[in-house]
Order: C-alpha cells, then sequence, then structure tokens
C-alpha cells in the first residue's frame, strides 16, 4: 500500500514566450467545453432538436461558467482582490507585485453552479425552443463530465490541496509547500522547474522534501466521484423515462454533486478566507446544503405545469 504514496511535482504547463505560459489547467477546461458540446450535439441530435441552437448555448455556458466561477471565488473565499488587485478578477494577468499571465485562477464551483442557473435562464429568454428545465436536465449531464477535468487540472496545479494524512493515500504536493520564489532562494537554483526538480531529485535536498508532509490528494476523491455522478445521469437520461420528468435529471446531478462536495470538504484545506465556518463545517459544505434541497426539491416535489414535449 505504501505505493499508493507519491510525490507530486509536475510541470503545469509549457512556456510560450516571456512569461506566457501555455497551463494545463487551462487545457483541462478547454477539454471539458469541447466534450460538453460534443454530448449536447448528440442529445440534441437524438431529440430532433436543431442544430442552430447548440453553438449559442455552447457560447452562453462557457461565459457563464468562467463569470460564475470567478465572481463566486471573489466572492465566497478572496474579496480581497477587490481592493486589491481588480482587473485580475476578469483578465488572466496578476497586475499586483508585477505584471504576469496566470491564466484563470481562482474558479469556485459554487459561483460556477450560478451562474450557468443564470446563463441558461437568458439563453432560454432569448432561444425559446424548450422549457428552461429541459436545457438544465440536459446540461448538466456535460457539467459533471466537465468537472472530472477540472479537478484533474486542480491537481495537476498543486491546489485545492487536502489536509495532512498518515493513511495510505498521502500525495506530497511539492509546489505548493514552496512558493517560486522562496524555492529559488533556498536551492540557489535560477530556473523555477530546475529547483522545485531538485527537491525530489538531488538527494542534496532531502532536507526539504521531508518538510513537505503527506496530503489527502481531494482533488482526485472529487474527480473520481464525478465520474459516477456522470455516468449516473447519462443512464437515467438514456435508459429511463426520467428525463422525460421535468427537472428530475437537474435535481438529481444537484443531488449527487453537492453530497460528494460536501463530504470530501473534510479532507481539504481551507480555500482562502473562510467567511462561512459555523458548527464545524466549512464555506463550501455551507454552499452545497442549498445545492442539495434544491435538488431533492426538484425531484420529489415540483410539478411542472406541462409535460416535456
Amino acid at each position: 500500500m505504501q505505493l499508493l504514496k507519491f510525490d507530486w511535482n509536475p510541470i503545469t504547463g509549457i512556456d510560450i514566450v516571456g512569461n506566457f505560459k501555455l497551463h494545463f489547467y487551462s487545457l483541462m477546461w478547454v477539454i471539458a467545453f469541447i466534450l460538453g458540446w460534443y454530448i449536447m450535439k448528440r442529445i440534441f441530435t437524438k431529440e430532433k432538436v436543431s442544430l442552430d441552437y447548440l453553438d449559442p448555448l455552447f457560447i452562453y455556458t462557457v461565459l457563464a461558467t468562467m463569470l460564475g466561477a470567478r465572481l463566486g471565488h471573489v466572492l465566497f473565499y478572496q474579496s480581497e482582490l477587490i481592493s486589491e488587485d481588480f482587473f485580475s478578477i476578469f483578465l488572466p494577468f496578476k497586475f499586483k507585485g508585477g505584471f504576469e499571465f496566470t491564466g484563470f485562477q481562482g474558479l469556485a464551483s459554487h459561483g460556477a453552479a450560478i451562474g450557468i442557473i443564470i446563463g441558461m435562464y437568458l439563453y432560454r429568454k432569448k432561444y425559446n425552443y424548450k422549457s428552461l428545465l429541459w436545457i438544465l436536465d440536459r446540461v448538466v449531464i456535460t457539467v459533471a463530465s466537465g468537472a472530472v477535468f477540472i479537478r484533474i487540472g486542480n491537481f495537476i496545479n498543486s491546489e485545492i490541496i487536502g489536509k495532512i494524512t498518515d493513511s495510505n493515500l498521502g500525495v506530497r504536493f511539492i509546489q505548493d509547500q514552496y512558493y517560486k520564489r522562496e524555492i529559488v532562494q533556498r536551492t540557489g537554483i535560477k530556473d523555477v522547474q530546475k529547483a522545485y526538480n531538485a527537491v525530489t531529485d538531488n538527494p542534496q535536498f532531502q532536507n526539504l522534501l521531508d518538510a513537505v508532509p503527506y496530503r489527502h490528494p481531494s482533488q482526485l476523491y472529487e474527480s473520481f466521484c464525478y465520474i459516477f455522478v456522470f455516468l449516473i445521469l447519462l443512464y437515467f437520461y438514456t435508459k429511463t423515462d426520467k428525463k422525460n420528468q421535468s427537472g428530475f435529471l437537474f435535481g438529481l446531478f444537484l443531488i449527487l454533486l453537492w453530497t460528494i462536495r460536501f463530504f470530501v470538504e473534510f479532507t481539504k484545506e481551507p480555500q482562502g478566507e473562510e467567511y462561512i465556518n459555523w458548527f464545524g463545517l466549512n464555506t463550501g459544505q455551507w454552499l452545497s446544503i442549498p445545492f442539495v434541497l434544491l435538488g431533492l426539491y426538484f425531484m420529489f416535489i415540483y410539478k411542472p405545469k406541462s409535460e416535456v414535449k
């Protein structure tokens, strides 16, 4: 079982020019959106919905997801950016402490969920071919598939790390333990990636490696569980008549995904400033509870005025 423990010290992207770096985390988002577009195309084709509505749906979903996720992170976890580095909220650059291309970092899934619901409402207002819940019942299938890759991206980035553990599933996140400037200073190696590599590869820096604790790979816990959320939703959509029960798949998605998030949070370190921390539950857990309750409502209480056509 000791083989399940390992050190995590990857390259996080490809240097293009200057401070511009193509982050693998960003590629995970691209994969998530492309896969989502493909799944929705299959759904539209199967249900004989004009593909003319697909590309606008894709655009609304991308914008709603990114804006919601970013604003959610700022409001729920990092509100100081509003006064300290305002433009970094909306742009993939950091301005405080020097200009740097960072990609869109600091994205909250609760904010993304709210953004998608609002985005689908606005989309439905413009493209009135199906009900809002018909759209949400199908979009959540793509969201579940995309969530798998987003959490893999978080793992690559050594972010949203877990609490310290002595279990056989522990991972040592080298790049979370030492900031770039710190690792360069401690190793005396000017190249940041080479400095990080020296921690795991060079016995001279064994003390730096020993100082890194093993932590729960919470990102992988979530990613693995989201595979099953996707498969369960796909099963109910393809193998049952539940897709015709307005709001059922949407509600099922909310219950499954946010219940998983609620319990995985017990293994995570706080994600920035914890503004809500009552009764031993953190911000992510309290934000998950309303989504679960909303899911229960749509699965078991909500009665549509008319059947889905």
